[in-house]
């Protein structure tokens, strides 16, 4: 617990997802009052009479603005119109009204797909101008990009302290496993895990599995969060990640030790691979408010694969 957020008023945007009920867990566990999580069934954040009503409601000190449409390469595809009008609006929208009613603080979260698709390994944030986005990912990326620029801009003319953090993929225990709109890992445990249980003998995976993937645990990206909220007000974006890579064919093989899957996995070289390689530097995160991820990769795996199982029993599936 620290003093810095005692009697902060703070709003969770995304507060009840994946990753937001995370950060607001952390945030409690500091001292921090429960925050306020605005559920999208009361408060459209593409609206912005919805926005105002909202922030004159919780008379917020700080916002850390987790809300986005998101999913994997499949769910990109089908959805880019919506996947970059409704982040841009809801982060541009949230941003302004912020900074005109008196927020003292806005944390941004951007993307790692905001990166260009040929970008040197580890990206660097200095690097994140030097090409186009890979495009499966673009509208998305590019929305959220926006959001650094805004946050400049506002800082540079209104002296907003607005921060902009850029989480690599993130992956543990709570984390979407619909097939439709899921990242990789989850896809990929819920193939090996019901495979395995229903004794199919054949796993299809999209690509080459030749692309490499950073992974960050939700709870430590959670931790990154709140520690760049507390200590860091610079305009510079910031990387967080775990600073190590793998492939997806490694990973795939991985998954399939730790579920207990020993059929054939086959790969469909027709769907996209995605972004060749994606691994940052995470040395600015490090120096400016002290964050190292801390779960091996390994176990957070682990324990994400144990939760769906359990998730699998809970609902009454064999």
């Amino acid at each position: 617990m620290t003093d810095f957020w005692a009697g902060k008023r703070v709003i969770v945007t995304g507060g009840a997802g994946f990753l937001g009920a995370c950060v607001v867990d952390a945030l409690v566990k500091r001292g921090c009052p429960p925050p306020v999580v605005p559920r999208s069934r009361e408060h459209d954040l593409r609206r912005e009479a919805d926005i105002v009503r909202l922030l004159d409601a919780a008379r917020a000190d700080m916002v850390i603005h987790l809300a986005a449409v998101v999913g994997g390469i499949g769910a990109n595809r089908e959805n880019p119109g919506r996947f970059f009008y409704d982040n841009l609006m809801m982060g541009a929208q949230l941003i302004e009204q912020s900074r005109l009613r008196g927020v003292d603080k806005f944390v941004a979260i951007g993307t790692v797909c905001s990166y260009p698709k040929f970008a040197r390994v580890p990206f660097r944030e200095d690097d994140l101008w030097d090409g186009y986005p890979e495009e499966t990912n673009a509208p998305y990326g590019l929305a959220k990009k926006m959001l650094l620029v805004q946050s400049q801009a506002y800082r540079q003319q209104y002296d907003f302290n607005s921060i902009f953090l850029l989480p690599v993929n993130l992956y543990g225990p709570g984390d979407n496993f619909d097939p439709a709109s899921s990242h990789v890992i989850p896809a990929l445990i819920k193939k090996c895990v019901d495979a395995a249980e229903a004794g199919l003998d054949e796993v299809v995976v999209w690509g080459t599995g030749s692309a490499t993937r950073e992974f960050l645990y939700v709870e430590d990206a959670a931790e990154a969060i709140v520690l760049a909220a507390e200590r860091y007000d610079g305009a510079e974006p910031v990387n967080l990640g775990a600073g190590q890579e793998i492939s997806i064919r490694d990973l795939v093989h991985t998954i399939a030790e730790l579920t207990g899957f020993t059929g054939r996995i086959t790969w469909d070289a027709s769907k996209p691979d995605g972004q060749p390689r994606r691994m940052l530097d995470t040395s600015r995160a490090a120096r400016r408010f002290g964050f190292v991820a801390r779960t091996p990769f390994e176990e957070g795996l682990r324990q994400t694969v144990e939760w769906y199982r359990r998730q699998r029993l809970g609902s009454g599936r064999d």
